[in-house]
């Protein structure tokens, strides 16, 4: 777990920006390769270590990805860690050729969901982890993989999704060799009661190693399902600069928790996060530049932070 605890500390918030990569799935005004590659400089300027930079997806239908290597490349450049999905034995294959630091696959809560995102069972989903770990051990040892279980919290093709469903699966995405495992809230049905339950089991499953928390803002629920998430163990959440996002196989899906809004959270919780509100600023004027149309939310960005805030602003 030694590697694992240098990327992911236990005993300190990280925040991953996923904007890059979750941020762009169904957004209509893509951004060049030159835009993202400022984007992401401007917010590793900030302080921003984690960053989910693509997928590993057929370049013909994902368009938004087929610069994955010059984004992992501008991500290294940075001194930043690269994650990129790999949805299937193809992407884990470009993964592993690839210098990306952190391999994501996908696990889905519900079989609907698994057959609609990956056209595969949440077993045969799992047993891909497997396979991602056991080559990535054989072929490139200093990378991670991520599984990361999507609609933990509710699905919008099948529903409630049981806890202790989730928990099986993330034991066993565990027990495949994964090296740290997600929950998804990935179509925003949850409230800070149910994130607080589930990551309090979560935090006792997995003890002193660090899982992560996936959160939308569908409902409005996303800062203070991050706060419940906080409050009960979570040490590593996903966000996306200016809550862009959205799963293109999930209806209902709408943007990310917003990045900016939940480095406030973190750091009025008594968090550090080493990240500067107004480098953010900075790197949100590049991305808000680069997509024309695109909306681009957060409440930190329209009021500001506190004058008596006593991070960095």
């Amino acid at each position: 777990m030694s590697r694992l605890a240098d990327i992911y500390p236990a005993d300190r918030v990280t925040l991953r920006e996923v904007g890059l990569r979750d941020g762009l799935q169904l957004a209509q005004a893509l951004p060049s390769t030159e835009a993202k590659r400022a984007w992401l400089a401007a917010e590793a300027a900030a302080g921003v270590r984690h960053f989910e930079v693509g997928s590993f997806l057929p370049a013909a239908r994902f368009p938004q990805f087929a610069d994955i290597d010059a984004m992992i490349a501008a991500c290294d450049a940075a001194g930043a860690h690269s994650a990129a999905l790999t949805l299937n034995e193809r992407g884990i294959e470009a993964a592993l050729a690839s210098p990306v630091d952190e391999l994501v696959c996908v696990v889905s809560a519900t079989e609907a969901h698994s057959q609609a995102n990956m056209r595969r069972s949440r077993a045969a989903a799992v047993a891909l982890v497997a396979r991602a770990v056991a080559e990535r051990d054989a072929r490139a040892p200093g990378k991670l993989v991520n599984a990361g279980i999507a609609m933990a919290l509710g699905c919008s093709l099948s529903g409630d999704v049981a806890q202790d469903e989730v928990l099986a699966l993330a034991e066993a995405c565990l027990a495949a060799g994964a090296d740290i495992v997600g929950l998804a809230d990935t179509v925003g049905y949850a409230g800070p009661a149910a994130v607080g339950a589930l990551c309090a089991r979560m935090t006792a499953l997995c003890g002193p190693r660090p899982y992560i928390i996936h959160l939308h803002d569908t409902r409005g629920m996303g800062v203070a399902n991050a706060a419940a998430a906080l409050d009960n163990g979570a040490r590593v959440v996903d966000a996306s600069l200016g809550g862009l996002g959205g799963c293109p196989f999930a209806p209902g899906a709408t943007g990310n928790v917003v990045f900016e809004d939940i480095v406030f959270l973190a750091e009025s919780l008594g968090h550090p996060t080493g990240i500067d509100l107004g480098g953010l600023r900075a790197a949100r004027a590049i991305a808000e530049a680069a997509m024309p149309g695109e909306a681009f939310h957060g409440a930190l960005h329209r009021a500001g932070p506190p004058a008596n805030a006593h991070w960095r602003a």
